[in-house]
C-alpha cells in the first residue's frame, strides 16, 4: 500500500500525531522530577500510580465511545479536553492545579487511542494493516526520540511557553480534524447504535462480554506477560546498567577514549533502542509481512527475553548493545502484528472496545513489572533477568495455546 492511495483520515492523522507526540515527549519525561520537587519523592510515588489506573478506565470508556458515537467524535472529544488541560497547565498557580492538569491530559490520551487505532482497521485492508500500524508506530518513537531532548531545554527554562504551544497545536489538531476527517465507523453500526440505550450499564455489559471470549483473554493475559518483560527498560535493566556497568571506553583512539558506564551507558542504550525503533519499523515490517501472526508473536516473545537475559553474562558495553539489538527485534516484530490482529479477530461493531480492552494488558503489565525491583534486593543479576526471560517465554507458549483455539484460515 502505498503513500499515495492512503485515505486522506490516515495522512492527516499520522502528520499530526507525529507533532503531538513529539510535543507530548517533551514535558511527559519531566513529570516525576517536577512532582519530586513538589511534594517529595515519596508522594509523587504514590501520585504517579494514579494516571495509570485512571488510564485503563478511560481507555475502556474510549473504545465503547468510539463504537457509540463514532471515531471523528471521540477523537475531537479528547483534543478538546487535552487543550483545556494544557490551558490549566500552562496557567496553573499551586502544584495540585499542574497534577490535575496532567491527569487530564492522560484521560484525554488514554481516550483518543482506541478510536485512532479502530479507525486505521476501518480504513484499510488486512493485508496492507501491518505496513499502516508500523508506519504509525515509527511517527511515534520519532516524538519519543527527539521530545525528550528538546525538552530538556525547553521545559526546564521555557515551560509556560511550551505548554502554551502544547495547548495550541492540539486547538490546531483539533480544528484539522472537525474539517478534513471523516467518520469511519461504518454507516449500518452507526444506525444499529444509535438505537441502544446509553449506559454505564451497557458498556459493563459489553466488555463483560468481550472478556468472556476465550481467545481474546488469552491474548490479554500474554500480552500482560510480555508487557512486563517489555517495561524492564527502565526499570530493572536501568537499575543494572547504573550499578553494574563501570566506565569503560566507548571508542577509543590512541591516548583518547570516550568513556561510558551507568547513567550515561543506560542512556546510550535507550538510545539505540530509539533509533532503531525509528530507522527499522518499516524494514522489519516488511520482511515479516508473509509471517503468520502466530509465528511473529511467537519468536518476537522469545528474542525479546533472549535479549533482555544475555545482559546478565556481561557488562561490556558492546555486548549490552547486541543485547539490545536482539530484544528491539523482539519489539519491532509484535507491535504492527499484535495491532493487526486485533483489527482483524474484533467485530466491525465492538472494534473501538477491542482496541480499548486490548490496552489492559499494558496497563496490567505496567503495574507488576516494577516488583523485580524489590526482587532484585534477593536475588543476583542472572535470577532477576532469568524470570524476565521466564515470563516472555510464558507469553510465547500462551501465543501457542490462542492460536490452536482459532481456525488455521483467521490465523493471518
Amino acid at each position: 500500500m502505498s503513500w499515495r492511495s492512503w485515505d486522506l483520515n490516515l495522512k492527516v492523522r499520522l502528520f499530526g500525531e507525529l507533532i503531538t507526540h513529539t510535543f507530548f515527549w517533551m514535558y511527559f519525561p519531566f513529570m516525576a522530577l517536577l512532582f519530586s520537587d513538589s511534594f517529595g519523592k515519596d508522594m509523587a510515588g504514590l501520585l504517579l500510580m494514579v494516571p495509570p489506573l485512571l488510564g485503563m478506565f478511560s481507555n475502556l470508556f474510549g473504545g465503547y465511545l468510539s463504537d457509540r458515537i463514532g471515531r471523528r467524535p471521540t477523537m475531537l472529544t479528547s483534543l478538546i479536553l487535552s487543550s483545556s488541560m494544557f490551558a490549566l497547565f500552562a496557567f496553573s498557580w499551586s502544584p495540585w492545579v499542574d497534577y490535575l492538569a496532567f491527569i487530564g491530559i492522560g484521560i484525554a490520551g488514554s481516550l483518543y487511542w482506541p478510536a485512532s487505532s479502530a479507525m486505521v482497521a476501518d480504513l484499510t485492508t488486512e493485508e496492507d494493516r501491518r505496513i499502516v500500524f508500523a508506519t504509525f508506530y515509527t511517527a511515534m518513537n520519532i516524538g519519543v526520540v527527539a521530545g525528550p531532548v528538546l525538552g530538556s531545554f525547553f521545559f526546564i527554562h521555557y515551560r509556560f511557553e511550551l505548554l502554551l504551544v502544547c495547548m495550541i497545536i492540539e486547538i490546531l489538531f483539533a480544528i484539522t480534524v472537525f474539517f478534513l476527517i471523516k467518520e469511519s465507523l461504518p454507516a449500518h453500526v452507526r444506525e444499529k447504535k444509535a438505537k441502544e440505550r446509553f449506559s454505564i450499564k451497557e458498556q459493563f455489559k459489553s466488555y463483560t462480554v468481550i472478556f468472556r471470549d476465550k481467545v481474546f483473554a488469552l491474548y490479554i493475559l500474554a500480552g500482560v506477560f510480555i508487557a512486563i518483560a517489555f517495561m524492564q527498560l527502565d526499570l530493572f535493566m536501568a537499575l543494572y546498567v547504573n550499578e553494574h556497568v563501570q566506565s569503560q571506553p566507548l571508542v577509543s583512539w590512541g591516548d583518547w577514549s570516550f568513556n561510558v558506564g551507568g547513567t550515561s551507558a543506560f542512556g546510550w542504550l535507550m538510545g539505540l533502542n530509539g533509533l532503531l525503533v525509528v530507522l527499522f519499523t518499516l524494514p522489519v515490517t516488511n520482511w515479516f509481512q508473509h509471517w503468520s501472526d502466530r509465528n511473529s508473536l511467537v519468536i518476537s516473545s522469545v528474542l525479546y527475553g533472549v535479549g533482555m537475559f544475555m545482559m546478565a553474562f556481561s557488562t561490556n558495553i558492546w555486548f549490552l548493545f547486541g543485547c539490545m539489538f536482539v530484544l528491539t527485534l523482539g519489539e519491532l516484530i509484535r507491535t504492527p502484528v499484535a495491532q493487526s490482529f486485533i483489527s482483524k479477530y474484533s467485530p466491525e461493531d465492538a472494534r473501538g472496545q477491542y482496541m480499548g480492552a486490548s490496552s489492559l494488558q499494558f496497563s496490567i503489565g505496567r503495574f507488576i513489572a516494577p516488583l523485580t525491583i524489590g526482587i532484585s534486593a534477593w536475588l543476583p543479576p542472572v535470577g532477576v533477568f532469568g524470570l524476565i526471560l521466564g515470563v516472555s517465554l510464558l507469553s510465547a507458549y500462551l501465543y501457542i495455546v490462542l492460536f490452536r483455539k482459532i481456525p488455521a484460515n483467521q490465523e493471518g
